[in-house]
């Protein structure tokens, strides 16, 4: 399945805000990779940043390969990647010897540093994992088509296991108010990150 073929299928939905030129996406969201475009869409709304993202119902779980979510396929798409010069992409993943890390992938090191001193801050009790030859080869979003390197500056891919997102056991009582603690200072730090980018003016 294409990106355009996804979404036209019902109950898919995509979102576009055009704010600065610090970007987040969450393409895989809704009920594919829970609570990726929550998070990304609270961040960017917070921090004043862009916002793309797809959600998907809960009785669809395609899931299009980053490499070929391209702007030629949606115009929204199109228009973000043309406003924003630097994204963090924000997915979900699940593997054993992982639940406690994040994964920060994608082109752009200088802001995966950034970022990871943002989360170590705020998620101390998680593994912030930065240094690319640590990450498993298929989670490292460095394909040139990946939209988090089609931008000019390119970006961060972010990995977030279960527990950081709300969608582990652990959190299986939590009644809230609000979203759960981890995913509270998860949010803060994509805020911190994208409010403190020394290039933000670029």
């Amino acid at each position: 399945m294409e990106l355009s073929d996804l979404l036209t299928m019902d109950g898919v939905s995509e979102h576009s805000t055009l704010r600065s030129t610090f970007g987040f996406m969450a393409f895989h969201g809704g009920a594919l990779e829970e609570m990726t475009d929550i998070v990304a869409s609270r961040a960017a709304e917070r921090a004043g940043a862009s916002y793309y993202g797809i959600q998907l119902p809960d009785n669809l779980e395609w899931h299009i390969p980053s490499h070929k979510v391209t702007a030629d396929q949606s115009p929204a798409l199109g228009e973000f990647l043309s406003h924003v010069n630097i994204v963090i992409t924000v997915h979900g993943f699940g593997r054993a010897g992982f639940f406690t890390s994040l994964l920060l992938g994608g082109r752009n090191r200088r802001l995966a540093a950034h970022l990871s001193t943002s989360l170590q801050h705020h998620l101390p009790a998680y593994r912030i994992v930065d240094e690319l030859d640590d990450i498993p080869q298929n989670l490292r979003g460095l394909h040139q088509d990946n939209p988090v390197n089609s931008v000019q500056h390119a970006g961060v891919q972010l990995e977030l296991p279960p527990r950081v997102r709300g969608s582990s056991p652990l959190w299986w009582d939590w009644e809230g108010p609000g979203l759960t603690p981890h995913t509270e200072s998860l949010i803060d730090a994509l805020v911190d990150c994208a409010t403190t980018w020394p290039d933000l003016q670029d």
